[in-house]
């Protein structure tokens, strides 16, 4: 009995969650007035594609290959930087250590908004905000390096020290050790979590919004302003927008489900 009980409120809390999603595809699919009809339809009764229009005439196409080169070249920099961090903070063990991950809990913390303002100034007095792809990349980084740290040192965490030890007695440098023996081990830690950086670089609005000046390099997220004027909001083509925005990360995230709960529970039971 108390298993059905937790599965039907699972279900329900669940359910409150997708309903959101399930509204923004029927309604990508319905006409104006349907929309806004009362009471409510929960399927369209005549089913209208507005997927083209809304590809076509809002420039979108551009908008997510923006949004997917600044997001491959955010998952570059902080997987090279971070890789290495998330290692020593699993590895070295002195007083400093403690001190570096509270650190990094730290500025996981700290919301884009606070940090955009000085991240602007800053870019602004260096010239960087002459090549936006590349400010947005660095500014982003702010974010998900702390991010991919937390999430990839639990990976090291997990290997036993006693095959890093061996391989350091046999004769291997510690970078030999690192690359053939402790990298192999935690790689899955690291694909699921340069995943994860992958789809919140994605869909980043903020920095996009305030660094990228030139609407040529502007990112999807940013893009779907052009269905809000100043007189009228073009309801049908924000829920048209952001289906086709949402459903590569959902195919996507159900595609690597496993993975990335593996990844995540990763060193739990060390």
């Amino acid at each position: 009995m108390k298993r059905y009980v937790l599965f039907v409120i699972a279900l329900c809390v669940t359910a409150v969650y997708l309903f959101p999603l399930y509204w923004m595809y029927i309604t990508a699919f319905k006409s104006a007035g349907e929309m806004f009809h009362f009471p409510p339809t929960f399927w369209p009764q005549h089913p209208q594609s507005h997927l083209w229009r809304v590809f076509s005439d809002s420039g979108m196409g551009n908008f997510l290959w923006n949004s997917f080169v600044t997001a491959c070249g955010t998952v570059a920099v902080t997987v090279l930087l971070g890789t290495g961090a998330a290692y020593a903070l699993a590895f070295v063990q002195n007083r400093w250590t403690s001190l570096a991950i509270f650190t990094v809990l730290v500025l996981q913390a700290l919301p884009s908004s606070l940090m955009v303002t000085p991240i602007f100034t800053a870019f602004k007095s260096l010239g960087l905000l002459d090549t936006p792809r590349f400010a947005v990349v660095l500014a982003q980084i702010t974010k998900t390096l702390p991010f991919y740290i937390v999430l990839c040192r639990p990976s090291f965490v997990q290997v036993p020290r006693e095959m890093r030890d061996a391989a350091l007695v046999d004769g291997a440098s510690p970078m030999r050790a690192f690359f053939s023996v402790i990298l192999p081990l935690a790689v899955n830690g690291i694909l699921v979590s340069a995943i994860l950086v992958f789809l919140q670089s994605f869909g980043e609005y903020v920095y996009a919004r305030s660094l990228i000046l030139d609407d040529r390099y502007q990112t999807a997220t940013v893009g779907l302003a052009a269905f809000v004027g100043a007189t009228r909001v073009d309801w049908i083509g924000i829920m048209t927008y952001s289906a086709i925005f949402v459903t590569p990360i959902l195919v996507v995230f159900m595609l690597l489900q496993r993975r990335i709960v593996a990844g995540l529970t990763a060193g739990a039971l060390k």
